[in-house]
């Protein structure tokens, strides 16, 4: 509640919301590259970082999937929303709108190939984790970008991001051992950050006039203005955040014992476990 009222709520209107770096730096954010993933992969880094890793904790091993099945269909369920997320933005059916359903379906689709490509060529051998995390990295690299490009260029900025978000998730975490869990700075940071520098490189009147034209079009001031957007969500963010969770922690530690943790929160906190498997093996 503390975050979204002092973090999410202000950045939000300093874009949308006619605010100053709407006004000042004319930012483009579509569906919320900065609004929504930027700034809450930041604070998700931020709280990863000042909570600690988890005990027992190896960078050098790569935990496998609690269960690819789920996690297959729960990606499957986001592609889906993501639709509604991005066209929706455009608040009317219209060809904005259809620009951003299919800049978001290319986008998703080229990301995850980007993944598995790298995949391949690295590792030899192609995942399903990874195509879906790949899918993630393109879809939110197209969120800021969805309505103010045209569809050709939601290919390479798919294919960027599933590149990039690989190697933030594969080589940035394990190398700064800090544990997210759930990758959200290495793909949704680092793809919401690149889909902002993207609005700025490929924007164009052309496709959404309320839109600028972006840097390939001779306008280099956007790509400018989107760098120096980015940054002060990521500052903004990152700083906010370490404060409410100063704060929160001085109230309720936010971290569990050692016991706790090693017992299991399911366990512990809530009194009931996700599973419960009895094997009868006589």
């Amino acid at each position: 509640m503390l975050w979204i009222l002092f973090v999410y709520a202000p950045i939000a209107h300093w874009i949308w919301g006619g605010g100053w770096l709407h006004q000042k730096f004319q930012t483009l954010d579509f569906a919320g590259g900065a609004v929504v993933h930027l700034s809450s992969a930041v604070a998700g880094l931020v709280a990863a970082i000042y909570i600690g890793k988890r005990n027992g904790l190896d960078h050098a091993k790569v935990e496998p999937p609690h269960n690819v099945t789920l996690t297959f269909i729960g990606a499957g369920l986001l592609w889906f929303g993501w639709f509604g997320f991005n066209a929706g933005s455009a608040l009317a059916a219209n060809n904005i709108a259809v620009i951003a359903f299919v800049n978001t379906n290319l986008a998703g689709a080229a990301g995850a190939t980007a993944w598995f490509a790298v995949e391949l060529i690295l590792k030899k051998r192609v995942t399903l984790i990874g195509a879906i995390s790949g899918a993630v990295a393109g879809l939110a690299a197209i969120t800021p970008a969805a309505g103010f490009i045209s569809p050709v260029y939601a290919i390479p900025v798919g294919l960027t991001a599933g590149i990039i978000c690989y190697f933030g998730v594969c080589y940035l975490k394990p190398k700064f051992k800090y544990d997210d869990s759930l990758d959200a700075f290495g793909i949704h940071g680092i793809a919401g950050l690149w889909g902002l520098i993207a609005a700025g490189i490929f924007a164009s009147t052309d496709i959404n006039p309320a839109g600028a034209q972006g840097w390939i079009f001779g306008n280099h001031a956007l790509l400018l203005n989107q760098l120096i957007s980015s940054a002060i969500v990521i500052l903004y963010s990152a700083v906010v955040t370490l404060v409410i969770l100063k704060l929160v922690d001085f109230f309720i530690p936010i971290r569990v014992s050692e016991v706790e943790e090693f017992e299991g929160l399911d366990t512990n906190q809530h009194g009931e476990k996700c599973y419960n498997i009895n094997y009868n093996l006589s």
